[in-house]
């Protein structure tokens, strides 16, 4: 289920949320917060992201967005890793054998339970995006 879409915050986003939503992405948002401290969280797009900010691609490309999300969509929940690695690509995508039983697109990764997702190798990503300059 989605959050309430008039959320401002972080914290009204979560309490929006059904229960067990609620616990696994709260749990996901103070690992969030633990990882990458430095990342400011605010609502952006109708989701929670950290590290909201200006960016500029190759191409020249400009844009607002987050390094770090995360969001309850309809059918699953999501944790976004927008960050690359210079030589590598995107970190999420690279790094997708390592997250657990998870679906993993680019820069999104996509779970129905928490107990799918591996947290630690997923806040070791955080962490890295969180020092990375470089976004997708």
């Amino acid at each position: 289920m989605n959050a309430a879409p008039e959320a401002t915050t972080p914290t009204a986003y979560l309490a929006a949320l059904p229960a067990d939503r609620k616990a696994a992405l709260t749990r996901v948002h103070r690992a969030i917060r633990k990882s990458a401290p430095r990342l400011k969280p605010g609502i952006h797009y109708g989701m929670i992201g950290y590290g909201i900010a200006p960016y500029r691609t190759k191409s020249g490309s400009e844009g607002v967005w987050f390094k770090v999300g995360l969001a309850s969509q309809k059918n699953h929940m999501s944790l976004y890793i927008c960050a690359c690695d210079e030589n590598d690509g995107y970190l999420a995508e690279n790094n997708k054998h390592r997250l657990g039983k998870v679906s993993v697109g680019k820069s999104c990764i996509r779970f129905k339970k928490l107990e799918q997702l591996d947290l630690d190798v997923a806040m070791e990503l955080v962490a890295k995006a969180a020092g990375s300059n470089i976004s997708p």
